[in-house]
This record gives structure tokens, C-alpha cells and sequence, in this order.
């Protein structure tokens, strides 16, 4: 038996075989990853300080393909759209600073990505709406900016947007 993750990569859900489709005959190259959620992903933070929250291990694979194609997007300062926190969180996991590419295997991360993380592989992301106090509405406060995020939190609120796994969604630019 081989464990896997205990969450769907619900943001992917959004995107049917049709629009999947429709994005690669507009030359939209879609690459996958693989990254087992923990249980950790959902524990509120109940810490004083943001930073002190300790994140659990999870297992991540990239394959060699989506390594090369995403090192030679960011080479080529094209933009790489994350669908979803959990691409988000594996391929900040295997960038190489010292090389400047994605590294492709199967390793462990226990990356918290939270205000103040500089970005160096996603340049978009496209995610759900999340629970307050979740580590996953800190890493979207990263990418977003807090303000802007509790700003279109309010608005989600008021426009009584569905949260959760299969909730409504944003694209972050």
C-alpha cells in the first residue's frame, strides 16, 4: 500500500479535460506535480508569533520534463502559474537558488510560506478561498500582500463566495 495525500488538489478541480484544452491550443504549456498533503497543511496556526508555526513534512515529486520546462521558463522570464498552494509550496520546495532551476526527485518539505517569503519560481497563483487562520491564507497573504488579501476577503464575505476545498477560486497576479 503506498500512503498518499489526505486532501484533494481541489483548486485543479476548476479546470475540466475542455479547458485544459482550450488553454494548450492558446500555447499554455501544463506540467504536473505531485505533492502528499498532510494533515499539518489544515492545523490552524495557535502560535504568538506567525513565524514560530512549525509546518509537518510532506513528500513532493517533480519529474525531470517539468523540471526542464519550468528552469527553462524562468530562464526564459516567462511566467509559471501555480494551480493551487501545494504546486506552490513544491516547486518553491525544489528551486536551487545556486543553479537556478527546479530540481526534479521526490524529497520532503516542511517549507511555511508566509508575509515576507520572496516568490523565486510562481509568478501566479490560482487558488481557493481559505479558512481563516490556515497557513494556506498566510502563504496567499505572501503572494497577495495582507491588505489586499483581507480586502478581498471582505469582498468574498460579502458576496457570500463558497470557501473551503470546493469553494470558489482567484487568480493572484
Amino acid at each position: 500500500q503506498v500512503m498518499g495525500s489526505v486532501a484533494a488538489p481541489t483548486a485543479g478541480l476548476h479546470f475540466t479535460p475542455e479547458l485544459l484544452e482550450r488553454l494548450r491550443r492558446h500555447g499554455v504549456t501544463i506540467c504536473f506535480v505531485t505533492l502528499h498533503v498532510g494533515i499539518g497543511t489544515f492545523i490552524p496556526v495557535r502560535t504568538e508569533e506567525l513565524e514560530d508555526h512549525e509546518m509537518h513534512e510532506e513528500e513532493y515529486h517533480i519529474s525531470p520534463s517539468t523540471a526542464r520546462i519550468i528552469t527553462t521558463a524562468k530562464e526564459a522570464a516567462l511566467p509559471v502559474v501555480a494551480v493551487g498552494t501545494t504546486v506552490v509550496r513544491t516547486l518553491e520546495s525544489a528551486w536551487s537558488r545556486h543553479d537556478r532551476s527546479v530540481h526534479p526527485g521526490q524529497r520532503g518539505t516542511d517549507l511555511f510560506i508566509y508575509p515576507g517569503f520572496e516568490f523565486q519560481v510562481v509568478d501566479h497563483l490560482f487558488t481557493n478561498f481559505h479558512t481563516p487562520g490556515s497557513t494556506l491564507v498566510a502563504m496567499v497573504a505572501a503572494f497577495a500582500g495582507r491588505e489586499r488579501i483581507l480586502e478581498t476577503y471582505r469582498e468574498a464575505v460579502a458576496r457570500r463566495y463558497r470557501f473551503y476545498s470546493y469553494g470558489d477560486a482567484m487568480l493572484i497576479r
